[in-house]
Parts: C-alpha cells; structure tokens; sequence
C-alpha cells in the first residue's frame, strides 16, 4: 500500500465518521408528540393560543416528571426518561421563548399569556431545582444521566422567566401607548 492510498482511506473514513455523526445529530427527539404538533399547527395564526399551548404541554413534561419519580415501577429506565423529559422541558422553553419574540416583534398584546409564562419559568425552576437537589437513593443515578441537560434547562429556562418578565413590563408600556401606530394588536377572539 503507497503513502498516497493509506491517507486517501484515511481521509475517506474520517469524512464517512464525520457523516455518520452529522446524521445522529440530525435525528435528535422532537419533544412534542404528533397530536401536541397538530394543535400547535391548527393555531398557528393565534399568539395567544399557541402560547396557551406550549404552556400547557410544558406543564405535562413537569407532571410527566412527577410521575416518574414517584412511581417504583418506572424505576428501570428512569435516569434515561427523566434526562429526556427535562431535555423536552428545555426545547420547550426555548420555542416559548422564540414565539414570545416573534409575537411581540409583530406587536401583538400577549401580557396575559406572558403572565402564565413567568408563572411556567417559576414552577420550572423549582422543579429543577428539586432534582438537583433531590436526596432520595435513586437521586444520584438521576443526577448523573442528567447533569449537563440539567444546567442547560436550567438556563433556559432562566431565560425564558427573564425574557417574558422584560416582554411583559415592555407590553404593559405598550398598552399605554397614545400614538396608534405604536399600541398592540389586539387579539381577535
């Protein structure tokens, strides 16, 4: 074998594992089921319902949570569904808080679903925060699969509370607004 043929077949398999990771990564879970995906599709020209929506099945990722660990008979996989489930949290918090920018880019009057969002970012953070520091005997095997997901969410999360606080103070300015050109959209029921 020459010296040319060797680093071709070491070019050619660097670039193959190079591929094969790339389409991993691209096959990542998508934190909604598809009945969650259609509801959010059918309101997509709603702000307020579509937040309502992410709300909402936010809320089940945290109850989806609490079931988990309370119930013995899900202790097998455990570690790796609560890595999952907080992951999911964490996708979630993120698209809450892009369709929250879109929304107040386009002007629209979301102050009260912006008031359940900081609400959401709340109960998150103690959840999270209750997991972290959890001292139950299948604590630490949590801990350890979900160490990394769990400081991610927890920004996040940080984030979204921060954000729709921000939002909220800049809407309720909004809202006093004189010059018609600059009030909010109301949202047509």
């Amino acid at each position: 074998m020459t010296f040319t043929t060797s680093r071709f077949r070491i070019a050619l398999l660097a670039l193959v594992t190079l591929a094969s990771l790339f389409s991993a990564a691209q096959r990542r879970r998508d934190p909604l089921t598809e009945e969650e995906a259609d509801q959010l599709r059918e309101q997509a020209q709603a702000p307020d319902a579509r937040l309502k929506l992410w709300v909402r099945f936010t809320r089940a990722r945290i109850a989806a949570i609490d079931q988990l660990r309370g119930d013995p008979k899900l202790a097998a996989d455990r570690p790796q569904r609560l890595h999952d489930l907080i992951a999911d949290i964490g996708e979630m918090a993120g698209e809450i808080d892009d369709n929250m920018a879109i929304y107040a880019k386009d002007r629209w009057d979301i102050r009260k679903e912006l008031k359940e969002v900081v609400e959401l970012a709340s109960e998150l953070q103690v959840k999270l925060r209750s997991i972290a520091e959890a001292t139950d005997p299948d604590a630490a095997n949590d801990r350890r699969a979900s160490k990394f997901v769990l400081q991610d969410t927890g920004d996040a999360v940080k984030g979204l509370g921060e954000d729709a606080r921000e939002l909220l103070d800049q809407q309720n300015e909004q809202a006093k607004e004189k010059d018609p050109a600059k009030k909010l959209k109301k949202i047509e029921k």
